[in-house]
């Protein structure tokens, strides 16, 4: 990132207009790398470090998971949790068309449209938690229980295991 003025992404504007405390954290990075990799740059725990996942029903409807960067989407109860018999994870080609973001900057905070979102349980338990600040190299640390308020989202449980 350049020296100076911090750039600051639509998602770190939204938490301000909503006067959410959030911590931002950066890391030089040109192209995509996974949560694990993103954790391990930033020194932070991996069980604080969470990703963003939209899925598809049959009936074209979207749907976010925000999920731990070890654990997996079981698309079975994440179905259940949205009232949906089934969902397949969108293709990595639709991600910016559907969110507005690209693949490694994916956040659910200020996509294109509000899409209903579901966060693990397991992050509630959290004092904090990290996610994508809405472009790669970009990551921000806030509570849980922030997050969901400004996302309008639900906690469910919805990861394997």
């Amino acid at each position: 990132m350049a020296k100076g003025k911090e750039i600051k992404t639509n998602a770190m504007r939204i938490l301000e207009k909503n006067k959410i405390e959030f911590e931002h954290y950066t890391y030089e990075c040109d192209e995509f790398v996974d949560g694990a990799q993103t954790a391990d740059l930033l020194g932070l725990d991996h069980a604080i470090v969470y990703k963003t996942l939209v899925t598809v029903s049959p009936s074209k409807e979207y749907f976010v998971f925000v999920i731990g960067i070890d654990d997996e989407l079981d698309l079975k109860a994440a179905a259940k949790s949205v009232g949906q018999k089934s969902l397949a994870m969108i293709q990595v080609k639709d991600i910016n068309n559907v969110t507005g973001y690209i693949r490694g900057g994916c956040t659910a905070i200020g996509m294109k449209k509000q899409y209903k979102t579901t966060i693990s349980m397991k992050a509630k338990e959290l004092p904090l938690m990290v996610i994508s600040g809405g472009r790669i190299g970009s990551q921000i640390k806030l509570k849980p229980e922030d997050f969901c308020r400004v996302v309008n989202g639900e906690f469910a449980e919805i990861v394997v295991g």
